[in-house]
Order: structure tokens, then sequence, then C-alpha cells
């Protein structure tokens, strides 16, 4: 694997994989329960991460997806238990809405040095049937661990955020990090995307788990993104189409 992925210990049974070598620097997470373990995202899909997983836990490993988009299914192919909110069901088993030659252009569209047994040109975006289907408020329980489905549309219709009440973790998906949060894909929906930044507003959270950049960021992140979306819709500015907007440690592209 080249030492493509990082592994750093958020807690004694948690674990952040990175890929910080790609211009995503994406971040997957292992959480490990008594009975099972439970895997948010799989990355985009250039080494195995299931190599990793097996050297962390020997637990059985379900993949839950914060949302369908090809930097975080590409390793999906790794895994036979996978699970994805009803509204994006599809788009992983049937079909996804951008084209490959799309994606393999992210995919390479900046230098970066990919692990040596990696082929851009055999890169294709994962396709399978999930074993299960969750929805806003579902439960999944690890053993002794509970892991609540925040349903966040906008920057994807089916994407999610997850919530561990007990220790007061968000794992924030693409709806919160320090970065470029996009909201001008003909998928995204910039108002639903404003409307859940408020709904994990409501969260008690002590640490912000992102899906991309920094794997530390500050709490009141989530204030500010929920005033910065506030003042694009109070100067009428949240609608597709509008351009960039910086606001210091992130930016909205709508």
């Amino acid at each position: 694997m080249d030492n493509w992925f990082e592994v750093e210990k958020i807690d004694t049974d948690t674990y952040a994989i990175s890929e910080y070598k790609h211009w995503e620097e994406t971040h997957s997470y292992l959480l490990c329960g008594t009975n099972n373990a439970i895997l948010i995202d799989t990355g985009l899909g250039v080494a195995n991460i299931k190599k990793v997983i097996d050297s962390l836990t020997a637990l059985p490993v379900m993949v839950i997806t914060t949302h369908v988009h090809w930097d975080h299914i590409g390793g999906h192919k790794h895994f036979d238990n996978i699970a994805v909110h009803e509204a994006e069901k599809e788009w992983l088993s049937t079909q996804f809405p951008i084209s490959l030659q799309v994606v393999k252009n992210n995919l390479t569209c900046k230098p970066c040095i990919f692990p040596t047994d990696f082929n851009p040109d055999e890169y294709r975006i994962y396709q399978g049937v999930p074993q299960r289907i969750f929805r806003d408020g579902d439960c999944l329980d690890l053993g002794n661990r509970l892991l609540t489905v925040i349903h966040t549309p906008g920057h994807s219709p089916g994407h999610c955020c997850f919530y561990e009440q007990e220790r007061k973790y968000l794992y924030s998906g693409d709806l919160i990090y320090r970065g470029c949060l996009d909201a001008f894909y003909p998928t995204t929906d910039p108002k639903l995307f404003r409307q859940s930044v408020k709904k994990v507003q409501q969260l008690d959270i002590n640490r912000i788990l992102p899906a991309h950049h920094q794997l530390t960021i500050p709490i009141d992140i989530v204030n500010r993104i929920a005033t910065a979306f506030d003042s694009l819709e109070d100067s009428k500015q949240l609608r597709q189409g509008s351009g960039i907007f910086d606001f210091g440690d992130f930016q909205i592209h709508i």
C-alpha cells in the first residue's frame, strides 16, 4: 500500500484512516464496539483500506456511507456488509450521478504519488447492492456503543452525519469541515444544506470528525457555518451559480 493510509487513534476504540497524500485528504473512521465494528466511508479506493481495518480489529465490520460520492465509496468493493441512506440507494446500486471520466479527472487533477500498484486507467466507481438501508433517526448498535443517523441533505440528497451521544462525537461527512463546502452540483441543494447545518447545530458536540482535510477542527465552526449560510440567504445569494464565498477557514461554493 506504500503507506498510503495514515491511521490516527481518536480514543481507545476509534480510529481515523486518512489519505493525506491526495488533494481530497479524505478521512474514514473505524468505530469498535463489543460485538461489531462500523467503518464510516471507505475513501478513494486507490489502495485496499480493508487491510488496514483487518490490522485494527477482528470484529465483523459494517460499512456505513455518509453519502454516495466517489471519494467516499472507493473501498466499498472490499466489504460485503454496506449500508446507505434510502435516498441514495439507486446511486450505489444502479447509476452513479456523474460519469467515470469526470471522476477520473477529479481523481488525477492535481499531482499525486499514487501507490505503485494503482493504475488510474483501471479505476472504476463502486457499484453494488447495499445490505442495509438506513433513515433519519435510526440507531446503530455496535455493542455497548450506539450511533445515531442524522439525515443532512444538501451536499447530496442522502447525505448523513452520524452522532455518538455518549462521547458527543459528530462524524460530519461533507457537511462540516475546514475547506470548501460544495453546494453547486446539480444534485446539491444550498437551501437544504443550510437547514442541515442548523439541524446539527442543535446537538451537544465535544468533537467534530470531518470527512476531509484537517482532522482537528474547532467546535464553533458549526455556528460560524450556520451564520455564513444565513448571511447568504439574507443577501439572496443562496442559489446555485452565485459563486464561491470566503469565510476564512471555510468557503461555501454555490
